[in-house]
């Protein structure tokens, strides 16, 4: 399975879907990127998906958790899914937010890992679930992987 975006550049992430964007609610950038997944393993009923900041971990604590979404059926996500789409089921944030929380890293450049995982069916999770639902369901049904990386400048 390969996954790729438009949205990454050399390496880093285009400034729209994140602090340097439009559209930002109370310090969130709410325009999530596109990407494509590709060559997903023969039996895939669906698609699930994290964006982490594992370089938050200094300043947070933990991992930054920037989106988590399950029960996608089309390889194509387009730019903006995550506000448009009514068939997916989306995550909470480390914002407590439902959805994307776009990139701003507080005191440099981080890398951002985005995890696809193609599943044997689609996952019994309700809007909101936590990142321990999200493993927890991934693991019993995942087929195969892959993990997307890229930069956003501070």
């Amino acid at each position: 399975m390969i996954v790729t975006s438009s949205a990454i550049q050399n390496g880093y992430f285009n400034d729209k879907y994140g602090k340097r964007g439009t559209e930002i609610i109370k310090k969130i950038p709410l325009v999530s990127f596109p990407f494509t997944i590709s060559e997903a393993p023969e039996g895939t009923k669906s698609f699930a998906w994290l964006l982490e900041d594992e370089d938050a971990i200094p300043v947070a604590g933990y991992s930054w958790i920037h989106w988590m979404a399950v029960n996608n059926t089309c390889p194509d996500v387009p730019e903006d899914y995550s506000r448009e789409a009514t068939d997916i089921v989306q995550g909470i944030n480390s914002w407590n937010k439902i959805g994307y929380g776009g990139m701003t890293p507080p005191n440099k450049t981080h890398r951002y890992d985005l995890h696809v995982y193609a599943l044997d069916t689609e996952l019994d999770l309700k809007p909101g679930f936590r990142i321990e639902d999200f493993y927890r369901a991934v693991d019993k049904h995942m087929l195969a992987s892959y993990t997307l990386s890229g930069k956003y400048t501070y």
